[in-house]
């Protein structure tokens, strides 16, 4: 009897030979590329409100100061981002959206930062996102949204769809408590 030590599970895998009419495949594609190419784009412009201001902005004076920019430039810079749903992932609700411009566009941080509230605007690369929980990031958080992006509605639980735009506006510090509390 072999001794055998327990690393982790093991998968099988089963080899299928998949046999392809390469032609057929070929001739149906020939004719999807000859017919006319309709807009189907319906997505839907989002308004997500934003507050860039402490203590909601942590990072925001360090995006300036890796950036070169004023805070300002930092937040009009983010403002006039033309934002695109592209997936869902890594935590419900989690629309990571392209579109951050260049000027402001960063590697993630060295490390993550623990306790990044939920509604917290973060940037990574292209990338924006709205955070829906409470959780760990090494995004670059640049401000708090009081937008629900969980909607709680079983037939359409999440606020965007991919494709779906997103413009974002900035609102002030006041405006966030009286959002946040409606």
């Amino acid at each position: 009897m072999r001794n055998y030590t327990l690393g982790a599970e093991a998968s099988a895998f089963q080899l299928v030979r998949v046999v392809t009419d390469h032609l057929s495949v070929e001739a149906h594609l020939r004719r999807l590329l000859l017919q006319p190419v309709t807009d189907h784009d319906s997505h839907q412009l989002h308004e997500v409100l934003v507050c860039y201001e402490p203590p909601y902005a942590q990072d925001l004076a360090a995006v300036a100061a890796h950036t070169g920019l004023s805070e300002d430039a930092v937040i009009n810079a983010h403002l006039a981002g033309d934002y695109k749903i592209y997936l869902y992932g890594f935590a419900p609700g989690y629309a990571y959206m392209a579109g951050t411009p260049a000027p402001i566009q960063l590697a993630r941080k060295p490390s993550p930062v623990r306790g990044v509230e939920a509604g917290s605007v973060i940037i990574a690369g292209a990338q924006c996102l709205v955070t829906t929980l409470t959780m760990p990031t090494g995004w670059w958080v640049i401000g708090r949204s009081p937008t629900r992006i969980l909607t709680g509605q079983p037939d359409h639980p999440v606020l965007f769809d991919v494709g779906d735009h997103v413009r974002f506006r900035r609102i002030s510090l006041a405006d966030y408590e009286t959002a946040k509390v409606s």
